[in-house]
Parts: structure tokens; C-alpha cells; sequence
């Protein structure tokens, strides 16, 4: 297998009003091209810090993130950008999706900084939004819609640009369950059809039926890396 994402030695240190607040102690995780992936913790834990690193949105404070064998801390902001368009997908718990566009535009706007032409967008953001059941709803802005189709606009808009990598953090963490179900198989669903690396922060326990591998952190952390078929919950993490 091909490993896509590693992290050696991963800290981040931030000051915070005054303190010192080490929010990664030392990560080390590597990831594999096609793999369903679930950072799972309490709030706080470092999940999303953990994430931010993966995604270039933030700077260790030590240590390496390597993106298909990249070092992405020794990239120029011009390259990270460059990284962000073409070979991440970002799916954010609060959608992100600019409310004055139908959810047509929000998909095709990544294709804009990607120099597809007006009918290559049209189209493409088309087929996206048909794949997670949204056909129909092309020309509705997010208002418009429910949690859950937005939620699906946001995972079409973060397949724009054919993504090696998915991040999605906190996916399912503003809906109901039912409709987190839902977004919980279709992400499975096109890491199947796609082998498309997902990546998901997270403390939604729905996760652990579609991952791959299960990486638990705590107080900046990783404290085990299980295969879903090895799970065995302790009474600590069914506090998350």
C-alpha cells in the first residue's frame, strides 16, 4: 500500500491568555491511499488540531507532516494553496457554503481557482451534486435547504477538484442522527468508488462502522491505533 499522510513527531504549542497549552504531545500516524480513517476524542482532545496539520491550516511547532512524501512545513504559502485546490477536499462541520450562491456555484467555486472553464464547472458541479442525491436542489442556496443538504453540498463542493485527500471535520456533528447516518455512508460510499483517502475528526461513534482504522487521541495524544474489527470500547471513550 501507499502511504499518502504521515506525521512524525507532530507538537503544537500554543499560548494561550497567558499559559502554555500543549495541544499535540509528540503524533505519529501514518495513512494509507484508500483508507477510511477516524480521529475520535473528547473536545479538546486535539483532534482538530491534529487535522489542521494534516491540512496545511496550521504549523507545527515541531515535527513533520508529509503529504505523499511532502514535508507541507517547507512549502511556500503559494504551494500549500496549491495542495489545499488540487489534492485536499475539505468538509467543515459548519458547511462553510456562501449563502448568496445556489448550491450549483458553491460546488464549482474550487473549480474556478482550478482554471476549469464556466462549462467544464457547470457540468462537473452537476455529476457532483447528483452523486450525493442533490439533482434536484442545484439551483436552491443553503437557506433553502436542510442541515443534512448542505451538509451534502459541502462533500460535492469538497470532491471538486478530484481530491486525493478528504478531511472532514465534525461532519455529522450538526445533525440529527438519522441524517448523520446518512452523510456517514455516502462518504463511505465514495471512498469505495474512488479510493479516495478520508480523513475524519471526529466524536461520533456512527464513524467506527465505516473506518478503516480507528486512531484515539487524548490530551494531545494518540493513545491506540485499532482496525475497526479489533474495537473494544472502554468506558473512557463512550464519555466522548
Amino acid at each position: 500500500m501507499v502511504t499518502v499522510v504521515e506525521t512524525k513527531g507532530l507538537t503544537k504549542v500554543y499560548q494561550l491568555k497567558g499559559e502554555t497549552v500543549h495541544a499535540l504531545r509528540g503524533v505519529d500516524i501514518s495513512i494509507e491511499r484508500g483508507e477510511y480513517v477516524s480521529i475520535m476524542g473528547p473536545s479538546g482532545s486535539g483532534k482538530t488540531t491534529l487535522f489542521n496539520m494534516i491540512g496545511g491550516l496550521d504549523d507545527p511547532t515541531s515535527g513533520s507532516v508529509l503529504i505523499e512524501n511532502i514535508d507541507i512545513a517547507k512549502m511556500s504559502g503559494k504551494q500549500k494553496a496549491a495542495l489545499r485546490c488540487h489534492r485536499v477536499g475539505y468538509i467543515f462541520q459548519t458547511f462553510n457554503l456562501i449563502p448568496v450562491l445556489s448550491a450549483l456555484d458553491n460546488v464549482a467555486l474550487p473549480m474556478i481557482f482550478a482554471g476549469l472553464s464556466k462549462e467544464e464547472r457547470t457540468k462537473k458541479a452537476t455529476e457532483l451534486l447528483e452523486i450525493v442525491g442533490l439533482g434536484d436542489r442545484i439551483n436552491h442556496r443553503p437557506t433553502e435547504l436542510s442541515g443534512g443538504q448542505q451538509q451534502r453540498v459541502a462533500i460535492a463542493r469538497a470532491l471538486a477538484n478530484d481530491p486525493a485527500i478528504i478531511l472532514a471535520d465534525e461532519p455529522t456533528g450538526n445533525l440529527d442522527l438519522n441524517t448523520g447516518f446518512r452523510i456517514v455512508q455516502l462518504l463511505y460510499r465514495l471512498k469505495t468508488e474512488r479510493t479516495t483517502t478520508v480523513i475524519c475528526a471526529t466524536h461520533d461513534l456512527k464513524m467506527i462502522d465505516v473506518s478503516d482504522r480507528i486512531a484515539w487521541i487524548r490530551d494531545g495524544q494518540i493513545e491506540r491505533i485499532e482496525r475497526r474489527q479489533t474495537v473494544s470500547l472502554t468506558a473512557e471513550d463512550l464519555k466522548i
